[in-house]
């Protein structure tokens, strides 16, 4: 399995970014999708999961209703669109794939997580 992450930047407070997961490597339908990041001095955290099969979504308390993940199955690419950035959001963001067997209520601990991208860093200046 390869992810390979892109579409970071430096961006102002209130702007947008969208980040992208290209994956490869065997077919995802059964996997859950997820965005975690990692700012300095700070653990990484659950960001957005979404799970292939189905498109179900699942957020983080902190950017409900500014970030929407979303797939493409056609293009085998998760995306990550955020809206409303602050600069609390600065970090480099991971995406990973969570293999088959993995129940629901789990999709944003990080443990099931096998697969991870290299990271792409998002900056937002006030």
């Amino acid at each position: 399995v390869q992810l390979q992450a892109s579409g970071g930047g430096l961006v102002q407070n209130g702007d947008s970014l969208r980040v992208s997961c290209a994956a490869s490597g065997r077919t995802f339908s059964n996997y859950a999708m997820g965005w975690f990041r990692q700012a300095p001095g700070k653990e990484r955290e659950f960001v957005a999961g979404v799970r292939w099969s189905s498109g179900s979504t699942y957020y983080a308390g902190s950017v409900q209703g500014r970030f929407t993940i979303s797939r493409d199955n056609a293009k085998n690419t998760v995306y990550l669109q955020m809206n409303s950035l602050k600069p609390e959001d600065t970090a480099v963001y991971y995406c990973a794939a969570a293999p088959p067997g993995f129940i629901s209520s789990t999709i944003r601990s990080i443990k099931v997580y096998q697969y991870w991208g290299q990271g792409t860093q998002v900056t937002v200046s006030s």
